[in-house]
């Protein structure tokens, strides 16, 4: 179920203080919205350097650098748990693949705190999405985790362009409070209680992108990209539903509307990873031309070992399309060609 939050811009007392982990481009964006909300944050970075110079010039120095911030307000520190242990929600804004060595610094206890999730990406060599690690490795009950969910690119939030975030947790009351806290006049905010399939459909849609990349790559033309999409969301329809079954409509903003903006939009690290694909790059060498992470790369990966389970082996055309060029080394020409046979 969906509906969408209308904001009064409140501060709930039950949010209490308020932290984000991460200091990329999608936790800068984060960072500026509850800002607008909340007198102080706290904000773990990794690189004291980087905190250095955030403090001196007003910006982060390596992501989104013209997004101005008031340092007065922020309590950095490069030290997680010092983050953690003053926070009463959470906010996770780490690529993926740096999550696990991320999570493995945290020696204090994150029982009751309320934890947002946007990762957007499974964590590696465990095969979990993020809430199921957390409740596994440390104990974080359900009612509070929370995940965000697109259509959402954090240069969009960074230029205050009119943005959408769907906030995913069974807990009404959480979900609305850090809903509160993210909202404005160019932010609106859905509610969903559904937090694994806006998961799964986040680590999805950037395989999704990445094959949209490669299709402009090879000009393959608009018909095809087209044709590329529409069988994408059915692709991530059955899967989602059968991994976690509920009642959701999968043509909603947090599937279908991060899958497109994933697909075509140039502020897309996926699709631009798999534009360079498209134009003949090795695998191996678009990947080192990246100076961002393409999370899609190892969800490829990640989504194909978990659909291997003799649960599942649901069919996906597409994603066996991805883990081929991405792999097992196949040109894309040929694996494309492939696949644009089981499209209806």
């Amino acid at each position: 179920m969906c509906s969408l939050h209308e904001n009064p811009l409140i501060r709930p007392a039950h949010m209490g203080r308020v932290a984000v982990i991460g200091g990329g481009s999608w936790a800068t964006a984060l960072a500026k919205l509850l800002m607008n909300n909340n007198e102080r944050i706290g904000w773990y970075i990794r690189r004291r350097e980087s905190i250095n110079e955030f403090i001196k010039y007003g910006r982060n120095p390596s992501y989104l650098t013209d997004v101005r911030f008031d340092p007065v307000r922020i309590d950095f520190s490069d030290d997680i748990n010092e983050v953690i242990e003053r926070a009463d929600t959470l906010v996770v804004a780490v690529p993926s693949p740096y999550f696990k060595p991320t999570a493995d610094m945290i020696k204090v206890p994150l029982e009751g705190k309320a934890i947002v999730s946007a990762v957007k990406g499974i964590v590696p060599d465990r095969n979990m999405i993020v809430t199921d690690y957390l409740q596994e490795v440390f104990g974080v009950k359900r009612d509070r985790l929370m995940v965000i969910g697109g259509p959402c690119h954090a240069e969009e939030v960074a230029l205050e362009r009119l943005s959408y975030l769907t906030i995913g947790g069974e807990n009404r009351a959480l979900t609305e409070g850090f809903a509160s806290l993210i909202a404005g006049k160019k932010m609106k905010t859905i509610l969903s209680d559904d937090i694994d399939g806006i998961e799964y459909g986040a680590v999805l849609k950037n395989v999704y992108g990445i094959a949209g990349g490669i299709v402009q790559g090879m000009k393959a033309g608009d018909n095809f990209m087209a044709m590329l999409i529409s069988n994408a969301i059915r692709e991530m329809r059955r899967f989602v539903d059968t991994i976690a079954p509920m009642p959701r409509d999968i043509c909603r903003s947090a599937y279908l509307g991060d899958l497109l903006v994933t697909g075509y939009s140039r502020f897309s690290r996926n699709h631009n990873f798999g534009a360079m694909i498209g134009k003949g790059y090795s695998v191996k060498a678009a990947k080192m031309e990246m100076d961002m992470v393409a999370e899609g790369y190892y969800g490829t990966k990640c989504i194909y070992e978990i659909n291997s389970r003799p649960d599942l082996k649901v069919d996906m055309p597409i994603l066996d399309c991805m883990y081929d060029i991405l792999y097992r080394d196949v040109r894309a020409s040929k694996a494309f060609e492939r696949v644009s046979e089981t499209f209806r």
